[in-house]
């Protein structure tokens, strides 16, 4: 199974794919699609648009999975994540790809264990579920990643819990430091 996952933002959509390699997901490409602030909304849409399709091409993904809107206390920038997301699911479904959504609770959740995650935790947690070495250079890719892998745990039936904070303290007590 390979999964395609996205964080859309009209300035930066992170993306990933990931795909089963041995009963484990593993790690096949990650990515930001960046866009000047200084382009028109449409024609950063297109960029998003464009860009996406350029991979659901290349890695035929099986699955499309994207974080649901944020709804700030900024209108606009609700509005202009919506068309972004809009563009987004317009790519994978134009390539008859099933599309699943999930909100940003949901997805720390299933990744951290913690709906409340800061990005930080997410990055690390999906670096060690993916034994990613060196960090993705923007927390819009891990956000990506983290999308895709919420959607793998769901697809599979994998619960949450066994990836808490918790329980990834109880496993590697050597790796707690702890501060006086």
């Amino acid at each position: 199974m390979i999964i395609l996952g996205v964080d859309p933002g009209t300035l930066f959509t992170g993306y990933a794919v990931i795909g089963n390699e041995k009963g484990r997901m593993v790690l096949i490409e990650c990515d930001v699609i960046k866009n000047p602030s200084s382009d028109t909304l449409p024609v950063r849409l297109k960029n998003i648009y464009d860009s996406l399709v350029k991979v659901i091409d290349e890695h035929k993904p099986d699955e499309f999975a994207i974080e649901t809107a944020y709804y700030g206390k900024n209108v606009q920038s609700t509005l202009k994540l919506g068309h972004a997301r809009g563009v987004s699911i317009l790519a994978a479904v134009n390539k008859q790809i099933p599309t699943t959504e999930y909100s940003p609770r949901e997805v720390k959740k299933s990744v951290v264990g913690i709906g409340s995650a800061s990005k930080e935790q997410v990055r690390f947690m999906v670096c060690q579920i993916l034994k990613i070495k060196d960090k993705p250079k923007s927390l819009d890719i891990t956000d990506a990643l983290a999308v895709a892998l919420c959607h793998y745990n769901k697809v599979m039936g994998h619960k949450t819990t066994s990836q808490s904070w918790e329980d990834y303290v109880a496993r590697n007590p050597k790796k707690v430091i702890v501060k006086n």
